[in-house]
């Protein structure tokens, strides 16, 4: 066709748009088509959040950020697909089998693996599916893993080892190409992996409960139970526009600070040494008395972590900010483990209320204590997989997100 064509051709059309609802329904089944979602879970409680984030549609007034609330209620017009068809269960020697029911041959495959009490066997379902999908010519193997597990165990401790490497090690050979995780215990896990990994951020969903489940608020102080969770707590009080307090010190020493005599070489008082080499005593490491830096009289104390497993420490920190004056504690975590006796020392505790989100299932530590609130973050999952599917930016999920957080 000549070119003199084409353009009166273009020029008619250029003024046409199609009606709102059919590029709705378009970008929709662009979406869908090339991937499939499967979860990974044997146990129906931890299927949970997998149904979350394939089938919900829309959630009117949920946003990651109070100040984005228009583009967030896009957010809602997510997935709306199904589960993909596969059967995960333990044989009766304990194995752990796993089948594929539909053809995944060149699609985008997402695997939702949440990390139930029984750590291993998550582990094992999720590596043994990879494979599967592996095996049956997937193109993409993306892990959606809210809570990553052995992540505790990332620094060398004596003579142990650094387990979560070891994990990250194990996935890759596995078959995934890519994680989804949420709020990792120390960001440098990241470097562990020899594919890309998306760190997402919890803290806007937690920071909205405190905005709109708190009404006095703005009479609370950002508590860090220690000077380790300190960044993390500055970032939740400048957001908030709310005073920090640190907790330091112990009680007493904590068991992995007790001398267990494993010294290399031992310690003895005639060993030999070489000739003009004389090293400087180490001083022995004795942590100070329990203070707390920060006014938190006649204020609501809100304690921040990543984590709450063994709430030991969650409740001597409550007991101590109740001596100072604070007349409710709230304790914020991203990952509710809640291992043990922890509902029960929760309930018995001076702590009002502990929030956490669903990265991990909890179902049954509610039923033994009211106190424990849940946040749902399936939103920002199910878009992290739109977004990745489609070749998207991932800015827009970290957008207002410091770098302590």
């Amino acid at each position: 066709m000549p070119r003199k064509l084409l353009l009166p051709y273009k020029s008619a059309f250029s003024h046409f748009r199609a009606p709102r609802g059919l590029h709705d329904s378009l970008a929709m089944n662009a979406a869908r088509s090339g991937y499939r979602v499967f979860s990974a879970n044997s146990t129906a409680a931890s299927t949970e959040l997998a149904k979350k984030i394939t089938e919900l549609q829309t959630m009117p007034g949920c946003c990651l950020s109070p100040s984005h609330i228009p583009a967030c209620s896009l957010l809602g017009r997510r997935l709306g697909a199904e589960l993909g068809k596969s059967v995960v269960y333990q044989e009766t020697n304990g194995e752990t089998r796993v089948e594929i029911k539909e053809s995944v041959r060149g699609q985008d495959i997402f695997i939702i693996q949440t990390i139930p009490r029984d750590v291993n066997t998550a582990v094992m379902e999720l590596l043994i599916m990879a494979y599967a999908l592996k095996t049956s010519c997937a193109r993409n193997i993306i892990g959606v893993i809210p809570y990553f597990p052995y992540s505790k165990q990332s620094k060398m401790r004596k003579r142990g080892s650094i387990v979560c490497k070891l994990l990250a090690s194990m996935l890759a050979k596995a078959g995934l190409t890519h994680i989804i995780t949420m709020d990792l215990h120390q960001k440098e896990i990241q470097g562990f992996f020899s594919f890309p990994v998306d760190n997402l951020r919890a803290s806007p969903f937690l920071l909205q409960y405190i905005q709109e489940e708190i009404p006095d608020y703005r009479n609370a102080v950002i508590v860090a139970k220690s000077p380790g969770a300190a960044k993390r707590a500055q970032s939740y009080a400048e957001r908030l526009r709310l005073g920090l307090a640190v907790i330091h010190g112990e009680a007493q020493c904590t068991e992995q600070d007790m001398d267990d005599g494993r010294h290399s070489p031992p310690m003895l008082k005639n060993a030999t040494v070489h000739p003009g080499l004389e090293l400087p005593l180490m001083m022995a490491k004795e942590k100070p008395p329990i203070t707390v830096v920060g006014d938190v009289g006649g204020r609501i104390a809100i304690i921040v972590d990543d984590i709450i497993d063994d709430v030991e420490s969650f409740v001597a920190a409550a007991e101590i900010l109740k001596e100072r004056g604070a007349y409710k504690i709230f304790v914020m975590a991203t990952h509710g483990l809640l291992s043990a006796d922890a509902p029960r020392l929760i309930e018995e505790s001076s702590i009002d209320e502990v929030v956490v989100t669903n990265t991990v299932p909890h179902e049954v530590q509610k039923l033994q204590c009211p106190k424990i609130k849940t946040v749902d973050i399936s939103l920002i999952l199910s878009e992290a997989i739109r977004r990745i599917h489609n070749g998207e930016s991932m800015a827009y999920l970290f957008r207002n997100i410091t770098v302590d957080d």
